[in-house]
């Protein structure tokens, strides 16, 4: 079957992708549009929740304002502060209190919002145990919860909490204040008000509704449903800037999100707060978010397979690539690949044909290197083998010599062939320096046989360095230089040869009493500077240890030449453990 996308472009790939990606767009506008709605809601909402929470404010403002100016007026009764100052006797005291006591009470029967009434004084009178009206020690205010918000403030009202009547335990909120007479402290008068009353006003008509009530110190006071510890708003106090607001809260590690709701009147002492979960909020369009879920989901299905499919039409062509690829060895039967192909497969196709051309032509070219490489080989092991002939030969030279009877032929044969053993040194391109040296020293004695006299020398080096290692052949040079330039024309000579560590380094001198160094300008040419020799051992210090090595030739002031070279502490060879 003739595939069908043979000649199509792969362009059409990236439309379908385009295709399914407009399918995801379409999709997340629906949501997005889903998500605008649900915000639309929450902004509806916020706002008739702030509407409502400002008429409960305005309710509960003018209730509990009264309950205030009923103890503003009670403070300043003049039968109660004259029994507060303690100026009478015992029984006119008595008779006082019974009748503030009886006030207090018709003011309780009066209003029913009032629990009961206490009055804390330095010398209470005696009560009635079954009365709702109660006197106390100023002392025993210390040990009650609205204590602690009466202590900065001359009046105050405490968070919800029980009380003891005749009837029981009752949950009320106390409104207390500090009583003065003549700016002196007389006592404090405590009304306590029904939290029932309270929270009946703060539910209204909405008895399932979250909704906390602060007072103007951010302290909850009362709360219907959630409490601030529980709806996490414990922390987000700093939250309730001006007189009203929303937020969006998230509790942890519940993941709850939350729409909270506060209002403050701009003459009230206190801030109504309503907590809404999200998902109630957006309940009414769950099913609109299913259907959209629904709808997308349906879309990104559709557009999946038909990418799936039309992917594989075009992995097709790239599967054979792949084989051919993983299948392919030079020299081996090929994986033919089809030729028909008029797109971007068909110039990939033509590619790894080209390539494999390519490659081919590269073994064969390295199948030719590897045989002249393998003949170089050859060449240089022969060519090993005429030192080992002429170091033999030297040897038979030198027994013809011994036999002759020309021992100082016979001396410099010997020494010829130790500095011919020396230079073999099995091939390897550094030695020790007592092995140097012995090579120096061999040439030297062959130079001292062959001046007779006048030539002496001197070798300065601790027997710690003799192990260290040094690029071989390489002090000969500078000595010969010495012998041929520094003493022509000349009887007699002095070398001196020190070798000392310096650091890390190891610096080896070279000093003769010859005619030193030529100036540049002078009309001799500027001698043992740019000999073959000496420049092949400063291109092989170059070679092994690039810029961390000196050689330097200078004149000496008292005559002759010194030869200064430092280069790197080898403990072994290059490439070879110690």
């Amino acid at each position: 079957m003739v595939n069908p996308f043979k000649k199509y472009r792969i362009d059409l790939l990236f439309i379908v992708c385009f295709a399914g990606l407009i399918a995801i767009v379409l999709a997340s506008t629906v949501w997005i549009s889903y998500v605008i709605s649900s915000r639309e809601l929450a902004e509806n909402t916020s706002y008739y929740q702030k509407r409502l929470l400002e008429e409960l404010n305005n309710e509960i403002t003018g209730r509990m304002t009264s309950i205030e100016q009923v103890s503003l007026t009670t403070s300043r009764d003049s039968d109660l502060l004259t029994l507060m100052s303690g100026k009478e006797d015992a029984f006119s005291r008595y008779r006082r209190s019974m009748g503030i006591q009886q006030a207090l009470a018709h003011l309780t029967y009066s209003i029913p919002q009032i629990q009961a009434i206490d009055l804390y004084m330095d010398r209470p009178e005696w009560g009635d145990s079954q009365s709702y009206i109660h006197f106390h020690s100023l002392k025993e205010a210390e040990d009650h919860s609205w204590y602690k918000a009466l202590e900065k403030n001359d009046f105050a009202w405490s968070e919800e909490h029980s009380i003891s009547t005749i009837q029981g335990e009752a949950s009320v909120l106390s409104f207390s204040r500090k009583i003065y007479y003549n700016t002196r402290y007389m006592g404090i008068l405590v009304i306590h008000v029904k939290a029932d009353w309270v929270r009946s006003m703060l539910e209204g008509y909405s008895p399932d509704s979250n909704r906390i009530m602060l007072d103007s110190d951010g302290r909850e006071l009362l709360s219907v449903g959630k409490s601030m510890s529980e709806a996490g708003l414990s922390e987000q106090v700093d939250r309730f800037v001006g007189e009203s607001g929303v937020f969006r809260l998230h509790t942890q590690p519940q993941g709850i999100d939350s729409l909270v709701v506060y209002s403050k009147l701009a003459d009230s002492n206190w801030m109504l707060v309503e907590i809404t979960p999200w998902a109630q909020i957006t309940s009414g369009s769950l099913k609109l978010a299913v259907a959209i879920v629904s709808i997308g989901l349906g879309a990104l299905l559709l557009a999946f397979l038909l990418t799936f499919w039309l992917s594989r039409q075009f992995m097709k062509p790239i599967a054979q690539l792949v084989k051919a690829m993983k299948t392919y060895a030079v020299g081996e039967q090929k994986t033919e690949l089809v030729s028909d192909y008029s797109n971007e497969f068909g110039v990939l196709f033509a590619g790894y044909r080209k390539l494999n051309e390519r490659i081919e032509a590269l073994y064969a070219s390295l199948a030719r290197r590897y045989e002249e490489q393998r003949k170089a080989e050859i060449e240089a092991l022969q060519a090993n083998i005429n030192p080992h002939f002429l170091y033999n030969t030297l040897d038979q030279l030198n027994w013809i010599a011994i036999a002759e009877g020309q021992d100082k032929m016979s001396r410099i044969l010997e020494l010829m062939g130790q500095m011919f053993r020396i230079g073999l040194s099995h091939g390897e391109s550094f030695i020790t320096i007592g092995e140097e040296l012995k090579h120096m020293e061999c040439y030297l004695e062959i130079q001292q046989l062959r001046w007779e006299e006048g030539l002496e020398y001197e070798i300065q080096v601790p027997p710690s360095l003799l192990k260290l290692y040094i690029p071989k052949m390489t002090l000969q040079p500078f000595v010969e230089n010495s012998i041929i330039h520094g003493f022509n024309l000349r009887n007699s000579g002095t070398i001196v040869i020190q070798a000392a560590e310096a650091g890390d380094q190891i610096r080896i001198t070279i000093m003769d009493n010859g005619s030193g160094l030529a100036e540049k300008n002078a009309g001799t040419p500027n001698r043992r500077k740019g000999g073959y020799g000496l420049r092949n051992v400063k291109e092989r210090y170059s070679a092994y240890f690039g810029k961390d090595f000196s050689i330097t030739l200078d004149n000496q002031e008292q005559g002759g030449a010194i030869v200064e070279i430092v280069f790197p502490r080898l403990e072994a060879a290059p490439g070879k453990s110690e």
